[in-house]
């Protein structure tokens, strides 16, 4: 074992004991460490499925499964059948297990705060910022490392989705690209008529959640009976670097094979640099490009194509 090795063991041990994270009922209360995690992740996120809180704390589906029965069995789970496909089911907390977590949430605060009252302006500035930095080298959002799983989540649409993804993509493109109005014209014409013929059985739109903010978004809509089309992949540009457009790429991609499409196809710019690497990097090959003069530039659009 290398001296590093030990320092991080006893690292471990030491805050496992400090935050009684051992203890049998954690925080004194008839819930384990891992349960009081999935209340809180309900508590804190707008009905995520059983699939997304595997993804974000790392469990096993199993595991899981056995903790939301035990929920359910005690009243504190709700479960709702998605608007948009029926085959998914959004979770929460009842009044009841919002009840039960409201003062594990309060107790945990309070134990935190009496930890850090002990310890001067300036060592709870050096502690703080310590932690940031265990939590950044360890993998906590580096670019090219593993975001945190909950940096951010992902959830389907629902009504003002699409006024946001028709805002943010008219500014964004016109303060980073210098796009006109044109842009954002037809950036309302796609969600319109996604809207309008939207069929949960072929098409998606994910948006992205971090801190509670939107924070990016992606359509994947029905071009033929083989053939899906991924469009108006954006990331904003607080988000960027966590590795949430390529995760709404990758859900594009598994919802596609799901639905048993042949191949995705998108449309795109040469000078969107990062998002033509992001389309690389899941196995997209450029096809076809084509000069043209569209929303106040002179352009080079790109075609690529996924075999699936």
């Amino acid at each position: 074992m290398t001296p590093a090795v030990g320092i991080v063991r006893g690292f471990n041990r030491f805050y496992t004991r400090q935050l009684g994270l051992l203890d049998p009922g954690y925080l004194h209360s008839p819930f384990s460490l891992t349960e009081v995690r999935v209340l809180y992740e309900l508590a804190h996120r707008d009905g995520p499925t059983a699939a997304e809180l595997v993804l974000s704390l790392g469990l096993d589906a199993g595991y899981l499964s056995r903790i939301l029965l035990r929920f359910r069995k005690r009243g504190l789970l709700g479960r709702e059948a998605s608007e948009c496909d029926g085959r998914r089911t959004h979770l929460s907390l009842t009044a009841k297990g919002r009840r039960a977590f409201a003062p594990l949430q309060a107790r945990a605060n309070q134990e935190i705060a009496e930890m850090l009252k002990k310890l001067s302006a300036e060592d709870c500035g050096k502690l703080t910022a310590a932690m940031q930095t265990v939590e950044r080298l360890l993998g906590g959002g580096l670019p090219g490392g593993a975001p945190r799983p909950e940096a951010y989540v992902l959830r389907e649409h629902r009504s003002g989705d699409m006024g946001y993804v028709v805002h943010r993509h008219g500014l964004l493109y016109a303060q980073e690209y210098g796009y006109d109005m044109t842009f954002e014209a037809l950036v309302a014409e796609i969600a319109a008529k996604f809207v309008q013929h939207f069929d949960p059985r072929y098409e998606r739109c994910w948006i992205a959640e971090a801190g509670g903010a939107i924070a990016g978004s992606v359509f994947l809509v029905r071009k033929s009976a083989t053939v899906a089309k991924l469009r108006l992949l954006l990331v904003e540009p607080s988000a960027r670097g966590l590795g949430i457009g390529r995760r709404l790429v990758e859900e594009c991609i598994r919802f596609a094979r799901e639905a048993r499409y042949k191949k995705i196809v998108l449309w795109t710019q040469s000078e969107l640099v990062a998002a033509r690497r992001i389309y690389e990097k899941a196995g997209f090959k450029l096809t076809a490009t084509e000069p043209h003069h569209s929303f106040g530039k002179d352009l080079v659009a790109e075609t690529w194509e996924l075999k699936l």
